[in-house]
């Protein structure tokens, strides 16, 4: 019997060791990030695994959703767009999930929209994470100043234009923890592999790219000494970025939280 056990336990070993870890990744999604004119756009905040639209995790009321406008050398506007989030159900390939969506009226220049979540408890690892995340929109080609820090407490400041990225050019981007450099941090990186359905809340189920193995799914590259990152974008589409646990001593409720820091950049083709 005792040997039966053994065999058991050393099987669901192996088999835990081999399921991929895919990361989680908090989205704030909307179609565009260069926009021709101004007019109002949707927002969709979830928290999920975009390159498989794999598990979705329930969200709580954000702690703040703003957005920080800038036009030319006009000093940025931030505006409190939290009571304009309505809640919603995310649907993907395999589950439902508790998601945010609004509406927002963009005008010329850049609009960095910024997220600081409620902790997400993650009981298989035993911790929360926290993803301050930050997407940026232009309207009209008009200068902004998209490369200044907002003040998350997490940030990802982006060095490369993150709205006028061609398929094969390179994004850099600075990792911060309140207001610093992150030496060396570890950013993982996903493609959004399923488009976002927003009239159903959904992604949808084909796939635009099939990975020949799961290190594929999930990129891992390091932060230089000053905190910068230099990624090559293969393809056109969505890109998501996370800094992971820039605090390691940060905690919430009495447990550990990683606290991370996504930003979303979207390359299009040359035509």
């Amino acid at each position: 019997m005792k040997k039966i056990i053994f065999v058991l336990l050393g099987l669901v070993v192996s088999l835990s060791l081999t399921i991929p870890a895919f990361a989680h990744f908090q989205m704030i999604y909307t179609p565009e990030c260069a926009l021709e004119k101004g007019g109002k756009i949707d927002l969709k905040l979830v928290f999920t695994h975009p390159f498989e639209a794999g598990h979705t995790m329930d969200m709580g009321k954000p702690e703040q959703f703003f957005v920080v406008r800038s036009r030319g050398e006009n000093e940025p506007k931030k505006t409190d767009l939290l009571q304009t989030l309505k809640p919603i159900t995310w649907t993907s390939l395999t589950n439902s999930g508790k998601a945010w969506e609004t509406e927002y009226s963009a005008r010329g220049g850049d609009h960095i929209f910024c997220l600081i979540p409620e902790p997400y408890w993650e009981p298989a690892d035993s911790f929360y994470i926290k993803q301050n995340t930050k997407v940026i929109v232009n309207v009209g080609g008009e200068p902004g100043k998209w490369m200044e820090p907002v003040g998350l407490p997490t940030e990802i400041v982006p060095l490369s234009k993150p709205y006028d990225r061609w398929t094969g050019n390179v994004f850099q981007g600075v990792v911060m923890l309140n207001g610093k450099p992150v030496p060396g941090a570890e950013i993982e990186i996903e493609y959004m592999n399923h488009k976002p359905l927003l009239d159903k809340n959904a992604f949808a189920k084909e796939a635009a790219v099939e990975a020949p193995q799961d290190a594929f799914v999930l990129q891992t590259i390091f932060a230089d000494a000053n905190g910068v990152f230099t990624f090559g974008i293969p393809r056109a589409g969505w890109w998501g970025f996370a800094a992971l646990d820039l605090d390691p001593d940060y905690t919430y409720k009495d447990k550990k939280c990683s606290r991370d820091a996504v930003i979303w950049i979207k390359a299009v083709d040359m035509k």
